[in-house]
């Protein structure tokens, strides 16, 4: 029997429209809008893309959005002087810092000037640390991580005790989702380049998440049957019968992974439509609390 499609467009759309009428409330007790201060630095098609889709969505909502857009030309100092411009608007709740950015500039330096009340991307080295702190809890998770896990519980499949595999250590997935699943009592292992018999360890896996960035990288013989399969990656492969020539593909083999796994996500349609409703959940919290310290 097939594996159920988990449709993160569809949870998304559920998400946003709550989030849509918690928006109207607080524009009724503040005044104004949420706000989101959007930094892009460079002519990346599609980081302007994403901040394009971001920003739509955040106006579907009724959240404001604003962007510094700065050229590929842009120093350091410049880069940190719009986050900090953005730190100082009371009108803007939530900061984004589109990623990644030119190689010239040092982006470990540029997160850390967001102010922690403001990190709705989660990703704040202060933010990632409290996530790995037993007891301790960060001021915002991050979008895609915490999108993910909405994704598995959405299935009802039960974390607590389940054996999670992620592909994937990165700063921005890998790490954070993991150590989300453990904080849900999961019991994790982290695979990356170095893994000996991946496919071995995959196996093993009630909850598979793959984040490597390599397309259709996972087989669907790796799969234990009856997993639940989040597939975060995005990967343009040539695809000469389609218009543009291409086509975005997972992390997984879709189709050889849907014959054996019990849910899985697309791409795309799966956790992407998800990270943008993070995003927005995650302004409209700091507004939220921004109005809370204000009165």
């Amino acid at each position: 029997m097939p594996a159920e499609i988990i449709d993160g467009r569809a949870v998304a759309k559920r998400l946003q429209a709550e989030i849509g009428e918690h928006v109207k409330d607080f524009v009724a007790s503040a005044g104004a809008a949420p706000g989101l201060g959007v930094v892009l630095v460079g002519d990346d098609p599609a980081s302007a893309m994403y901040v394009r889709m971001k920003r739509r969505a955040c106006e579907r909502v009724g959240i404001h959005s604003e962007a510094h857009i700065l050229p590929a030309s842009a120093t350091q100092q410049e880069v940190e002087s719009a986050i900090r411009a953005f730190n100082c608007d009371q009108s803007i709740h939530g900061i984004l810092v589109q990623l990644p950015m030119p190689d010239h500039i040092d982006e470990e330096a540029a997160l850390n000037v967001v102010g922690l009340a403001k990190d709705v991307d989660g990703i704040h080295p202060v933010n990632l640390g409290l996530l790995g702190m037993r007891g301790r809890e960060p001021s915002f998770t991050p979008a895609t991580p915490t999108g993910v896990m909405i994704l598995i519980n959405e299935t009802g499949a039960q974390i607590e005790g389940a054996e999670a595999v992620v592909i994937g250590r990165s700063n921005i997935v890998g790490l954070p989702v993991a150590l989300m699943l453990a904080n849900a009592n999961a019991t994790v292992t982290i695979c990356h380049s170095r893994t000996r018999d991946l496919a071995k360890v995959v196996k093993r896996a009630d909850i598979l998440v793959a984040a490597v960035g390599r397309a259709e990288y996972v087989q669907g013989d790796w799969l234990k049957p009856g997993a639940v399969v989040i597939d975060v990656g995005s990967n343009s492969v040539p695809a000469p019968e389609s218009e543009k020539g291409y086509r975005y593909v997972g992390d997984v083999d879709f189709e050889a992974a849907r014959s054996v796994a019990g849910h899985i996500t697309k791409v795309p349609g799966g956790v992407g439509p998800m990270t943008i409703t993070m995003l927005l959940a995650n302004t409209l919290k700091a507004a939220q609390r921004s109005l809370a310290v204000a009165s």
